[in-house]
């Protein structure tokens, strides 16, 4: 039987490959990374295995740590429900909230909101980490996800935060240098930018006669992050389709330029995604509530469609 001082290691285990970093669990447990690493250790010699190979920029599993994580995570869900069965029968409002967006959304949006959020519940902590793909709520361990674009896992609830649309646009000085498209065959002639994460066609895709036309479209420069293509735009990379709450204020500062207006219709909806739970945490249901009512005021403003 292991030892009852080290049921806390494991938790603390489990923490650390869900992040990957000895330095990030230190920090949500708020212990030095020294601490975290001389328990894992003791953790192991309890167990007389090695559960990680560790090296200077690497964590991985050993095969016994692959075993020992699944009920070490076991232990994990089963405190957090705990806590949250104790919050749901005071209807307090306190723990931790473990939260996932994008990096735009986050940087340009969320971190605000919460900031605002943890301002009314002071009994409340959130951790937020940032990834452009779509994570898994469950297996990452998350409370809440936000991603904006199509939904498609029929077994999440999506509550709709906001409504976005995705330009194309480009700089005055790339224009300028190159012509303004007048139409989406046009396209072929420019240096189009890609989002990676999504597939060329979907990216560049038209609305013509009830039907989609999908243009062929070139360029030297993909990534995976809207930050980032935004910034290749405004130093005259190409054109690049985005949605247009990370270019709104360049193209109203006249920064960048909006082309093909009007030839596509392509809304996006901005969620907040939690795992289908009977019983919602009640620093969950306060967080997206108090969303909800954020980003009626202070949410993503699109830019307005160009008559047809």
């Amino acid at each position: 039987m292991i030892p009852i001082d080290q049921i806390g290691s494991l938790a603390l285990f489990a923490r650390v490959v869900h992040h990957r970093s000895f330095s990030a669990a230190a920090r949500e447990a708020g212990l030095a990374k020294s601490a975290v690493s001389r328990r894992i250790a003791e953790l192991e010699q309890a167990l007389r295995v090695r559960l990680l190979h560790r090296t200077t920029r690497t964590l991985s599993l050993t095969e016994e740590g692959v075993r020992v994580h699944e009920h070490a995570r076991t232990l994990v869900t089963a405190a957090d429900a705990a806590q949250d069965v104790a919050g749901l029968a005071t209807g307090a409002v306190r723990g931790t909230l473990r939260l996932n967006a994008s990096t735009a959304f986050a940087q340009l949006y969320l971190a605000r909101a919460i900031t605002d959020f943890l301002a009314l519940h002071p009994e409340v902590e959130v951790n937020l980490s940032t990834d452009n793909r779509l994570v898994d709520v469950v297996e990452g361990g998350f409370d809440v996800v936000f991603r904006m674009g199509q939904l498609r896992d029929s077994s999440l609830v999506a509550r709709r935060l906001g409504t976005d649309r995705l330009v194309i646009c480009g700089s005055p000085e790339y224009l300028a240098r190159v012509g303004v498209p007048r139409s989406p065959a046009d396209l072929v002639q420019h240096a189009c930018l890609h989002y990676s994460l999504v597939p060329r066609s979907a990216e560049w895709g038209f609305r013509h006669a009830n039907r989609v036309v999908e243009v062929s479209t070139r360029g030297q420069l993909s990534g995976d992050d809207g930050l980032a293509l935004r910034e290749a735009l405004l130093a005259g990379a190409g054109l690049g389709t985005l949605p247009s709450m990370l270019v709104a204020a360049d193209v109203a500062a006249g920064r960048l330029q909006l082309v093909l207006e009007g030839s596509r219709r392509a809304e996006v909806g901005i969620h907040a995604l939690t795992a289908h739970r009977s019983h919602t945490p009640p620093r969950v249901r306060a967080l997206l509530d108090f969303l909800l009512s954020h980003f009626r005021t202070h949410g993503p403003r699109p830019l307005p469609p160009h008559p047809r």
